[in-house]
């Protein structure tokens, strides 16, 4: 399967300006600035395939949003390159443009006094969108998320998960095939969130769009998305199935048990030490046993424990 997304050696640096603190500081700083370059992504490379739903994993700080930017064409890498279904972001041509949506858990784009109905029709100017055509993906997407009536009333008047609904449904209203989706479901409740994967999943399925997803919820992770690609300071640390990961980094299983006498236990137990585990708690008295995974903010916190202090700073003052 040909690849969607192409990241090759991108890399992406800022000058920033430092100075020290106290007013003598500032003054120095109107005649002798000094700048350091930091690196915010270091030579990242992997692709995606058409229709694969990735997670995309780190830190914070780690480089995930500025990543997205550059797939977005918002920012220029300052080496290597992009390519997304075969265009280059960084020229934000129309017909890319058409293609791709990013959606960022804290920016909106819904008019604050006006209901979203209004900026789905400014969304369909903007991509000139056939009327009939608008008509039916409008009509499409508020069933699936049913969201009914809500989309008529001024966007200040509804919840923050009403809101990023409504938040989907004008960033998928020209139908991209590729979906960048930055914390979607950050600060939603836990029934929203289930909501809106399963949503996320059904666009997936039906139009079999791509999506490249950010979270530090792992449920969105566990529940979307097969396989991840985890960057750490910029630089890419794991490619794979995300169950290969829990298993490299915590290859214990977890087994959780409820004892005859309500007591409940949890034993992190190496997976060749299972089946004799098991059979030893067997023998106290259970009355519940199950085995599982351990959880994946476990994992991710064991990944990048080992960091020590790396930096993902590059050159000197100047």
């Amino acid at each position: 399967m040909s690849a969607q997304i192409e990241v090759d050696k991108l890399v992406k640096e800022y000058r920033v300006h430092e100075r020290g603190a106290g007013v003598w500081a500032s003054v120095r700083s109107l005649f002798h600035r000094r700048y350091r370059t930091m690196r915010a992504v270091d030579e990242l490379s992997f692709t995606i395939a058409a229709g694969e739903r990735v997670g995309f994993l780190g830190p914070n700080g780690a480089g995930k949003t500025t990543t997205l930017k550059v797939l977005s064409g918002l920012l220029h890498p300052t080496s290597g390159t992009v390519r997304v279904d075969g265009f280059d972001p960084r020229r934000r041509e129309f017909d890319f443009l058409r293609r791709i949506t990013l959606v960022m858990g804290q920016k909106q784009q819904l008019l604050w006094d006006l209901p979203p109905v209004d900026t789905f029709a400014m969304n369909r100017a903007i991509y000139d969108l056939p009327k009939r055509e608008f008509d039916e993906t409008v009509a499409e997407l508020v069933a699936l998320l049913e969201l009914g009536e809500l989309v008529k009333r001024p966007t200040r008047q509804l919840s923050l998960g009403e809101r990023m609904k409504c938040e989907l449904v004008a960033a998928l209203l020209h139908r991209p095939r590729v979906l960048f989706l930055d914390e979607p479901t950050i600060g939603l409740d836990v029934s929203m969130q289930a909501t809106l994967r399963r949503f996320v999943r059904d666009y997936n399925e039906r139009f079999g769009a791509t999506v490249l997803l950010t979270s530090h919820y792992m449920d969105d992770v566990a529940a979307l998305c097969p396989r991840v690609v985890v960057i750490d300071h910029g630089r890419l640390t794991y490619d794979g199935a995300l169950g290969e990961l829990v298993r490299k980094v915590r290859p214990q299983k977890r087994v959780l048990v409820r004892l005859a006498d309500g007591k409940q236990e949890t034993h992190d137990v190496p997976a060749a030490e299972l089946q004799s585990t098991i059979a030893r708690l067997l023998q106290r008295g259970v009355a519940d046993l199950t085995v599982e995974d351990p959880p994946l903010e476990d994992v991710m916190r064991d990944l990048f424990a080992g960091d020590g202090g790396r930096s993902g700073d590059k050159g000197n003052a100047a």
